[in-house]
């Protein structure tokens, strides 16, 4: 497994830190990540597990699923400065992204839940290359659900593989089947075969008359609906079971600040 914090930390200082060095900072310190928004948290333990490895300790930090008010500390730790001072940038805008991601999926998932209590909230495998393992954890921190963690892990027949395949026989596998068609034809005639019946970008008017007639083809299908904005899932969470959205991904990072003291 990479260790991803490596490569983000190593990244922003292969070498040495040069302001450090040239003000000649040394000896012991404190660093404390605070917010001036306020946000639902996601991976400060894994954050806080890496500072330990390097050698800091971690006072404290707030887990997954947390719900914080400006002025809020997510982590705290103590240790050497020069390490303090290389962590800090990337550490902030680290928590500032992945808790975004929580806080929007929080949002969303409310929003679906009002009008469907058994609506499931999905993300897609639309991540930033290089973030998926924790953006992902961002995701279910604020109570959504996943798709599609990779293609090694779940089976979906899309309308390209159609397109090569042509006509799909009699199907088995030890994962569920996806079926995303092209036309409303291909979705009743595969509807006994598949498990998940992915009808993108249908309007709600759509999916209300097509999904009863699909469910008495296979009562055990779940219907889910890709392709729409976040604004929108209220008005199709009635008619599905599974909405695939991608929008959390791309929330607006949170307002961090980090001040680091000597002790």
């Amino acid at each position: 497994m990479i260790d991803l914090f490596e490569l983000y930390f190593y990244e922003d200082c292969p070498y040495e830190d040069e302001s450090v060095e040239l003000l000649g900072i040394g000896g012991k310190g404190t660093l404390r990540i605070f917010s001036r928004d306020a946000g639902v948290c996601a991976c400060a333990g894994e954050l806080a597990d890496y500072y330990e490895k390097k050698g800091l300790k971690v006072l404290n930090f707030l887990e997954d699923g947390r719900k914080f008010k400006p002025g809020d500390k997510i982590l705290e730790a103590e240790g050497d400065l020069k390490l303090l001072f290389r962590l800090w940038r990337v550490s902030q805008t680290f928590l500032s992204l992945m808790c975004a991601i929580a806080g929007k999926t929080a949002s969303i998932v409310n929003a679906g839940k009002k009008e469907n209590p058994n609506i499931i909230i999905a993300t897609s495998r639309k991540t930033h290359p290089g973030a998926r393992r924790f953006e992902l954890k961002a995701i279910r921190a604020g109570g959504g659900d996943i798709h599609r963690n990779s293609l090694s892990d779940s089976i979906q027949i899309s309308q390209n593989h159609l397109e090569i395949v042509g006509e799909l026989g009699k199907l088995r596998a030890m994962k569920k089947i996806e079926i995303e068609p092209r036309s409303r034809e291909e979705a009743l005639r595969y509807a006994k075969i598949a498990e998940i019946m992915l009808l993108d970008h249908l309007s709600p008017e759509e999916l209300k008359k097509i999904g009863p007639e699909l469910k008495r083809l296979n009562p055990k299908l779940e219907i889910a609906v890709g392709g729409i904005e976040a604004k929108k899932v209220p008005e199709y969470a009635p008619f599905v079971d599974i909405i695939v959205i991608s929008a959390p991904y791309y929330a607006t990072p949170l307002d961090l600040t980090t001040k680091i003291e000597r002790i």
